[in-house]
């Protein structure tokens, strides 16, 4: 099985499933042996752990079908093989959506009447997430991360891959032998020390080669990411991209490197350098921001009155404590909050509705390390009036 590629609209479908019970299992997962040995074990106890839940209000029949596709992925030696760093698996009638991440995630399994999308909702965060785009005269690889890991992803279709990709027939005669990423051999020698219209016309070739990369990966994974875009690209390549590019993402920083030099290890930590005040800078806004409209009156950290104020649409920006969840649930009827136990069907974590509520009213929703919170709550809400 293949997982789903996360991007900002990974809520789209699940908001607009309405039919519970929704089932949410989170895992940390390892990429290599022998840890990975042991992650389909743990997945079967969580599977366990869902069913328990199920049981305490669902008949075996229902259970059953709920739980099915759960099963059949645990059983899928080949999906095993290829982890990243974190696994989230959301099911309900008629709805099975499996997300790999390349961050680990506390284990968790939750049955409520909503899907808990939290832990995604972290991963989604802009400030610390970046695609790098590796690009040379001709190919390109594209990689997407964060600060813990940066792995290459499968581009989308419609994005050439290499030059030949690209412009086809169209080349010009130095070019018809290189295909590789970087290049080698006597086209691209000639491409580089020859003379007059030859080079020309392999400049031209660069050229047009870059437009169509900017394009389409502006067309078919920046527009969907709404990642920061970092380009990693010999000093000579930055200038020429640049001045074609039409890309909105695309920082002014870059890497000037030749990005088949670097193992993508490297180019996180080449990339991280980079982001990495960016990140403090927004924590800081956001925590400065909310300050003054709790001067305001207008920032609040009291529960109930945030969810108060987010049925009312009030709320402009939540931030939410990473890695807490508070048990209970809100009426959907009046906003009030209900506090309970985990572990007890249709009961998911308070911050995750008030998230969820948030977002369906326009506002956005910010997930914050525990050290870097304004607020001892669990949640910061900065109101619009």
């Amino acid at each position: 099985m293949k997982a789903n590629l996360l991007t900002h609209d990974y809520s789209t479908a699940l908001t607009a499933h309405s039919e519970s019970p929704c089932l949410s299992l989170y895992q940390p997962t390892h990429r290599h042996h022998p840890g990975n040995q042991q992650d389909p074990l743990r997945f079967r106890h969580l599977v366990k752990e869902l069913e328990q839940s199920l049981g305490k209000k669902y008949p075996a029949c229902q259970i059953h079908s709920l739980l099915k596709p759960f099963e059949d992925l645990g059983g899928n030696r080949d999906f095993w093989n290829h982890t990243l760093d974190g696994l989230a698996v959301l099911g309900s009638s008629g709805l099975f959506q499996v997300y790999e991440l390349q961050r680990s995630v506390p284990e968790l399994t939750v049955v409520a009447e909503s899907f808990h999308t939290k832990p995604l909702r972290r991963f989604l965060q802009s400030a610390d997430r970046f695609q790098v785009l590796g690009l040379s005269r001709h190919a390109i690889k594209l990689f997407e991360g964060n600060r813990d890991a940066l792995d290459e992803i499968e581009l989308a279709p419609g994005v050439p891959r290499t030059l030949t990709d690209a412009l086809g027939g169209e080349l010009t005669e130095p070019h018809q032998t290189v295909a590789a990423y970087g290049g080698t051999g006597q086209g691209r020698a000639a491409m580089h020390h020859g003379h007059g219209g030859q080079k020309e016309e392999a400049d031209l070739d660069a050229e047009r080669f870059f437009r169509a990369v900017d394009r389409a990966v502006l067309e078919r994974h920046s527009r969907s990411a709404k990642l920061p875009l970092l380009l990693a690209a010999l000093p000579e390549h930055h200038g020429l991209f640049r001045k074609i590019s039409h890309n909105p993402f695309l920082l002014a920083e870059g890497i000037k490197f030749n990005p088949e030099a670097l193992t993508a290890d490297e180019l996180r930590e080449q990339a991280w350098q980079i982001f990495e005040p960016r990140h403090q800078e927004r924590l800081t806004k956001l925590a400065d921001e909310y300050a003054v409209a709790k001067s305001k009156g207008l920032g609040l950290d009291d529960l109930p009155k945030i969810a108060d104020a987010a049925f009312a649409g009030r709320i402009a920006t939540l931030l939410i404590e990473a890695g807490r969840e508070i048990a209970g649930r809100m009426d959907a009827e009046t906003g009030e909050l209900q506090w309970t136990d985990l572990s007890h069907p249709k009961v998911d974590d308070v911050l995750d509705d008030l998230g969820e509520l948030v977002l369906k009213n326009g506002g956005q929703i910010v997930v914050v390390p525990s050290e870097q919170m304004p607020t001892k709550t669990g949640a910061a809400a900065t109101c619009r009036f």
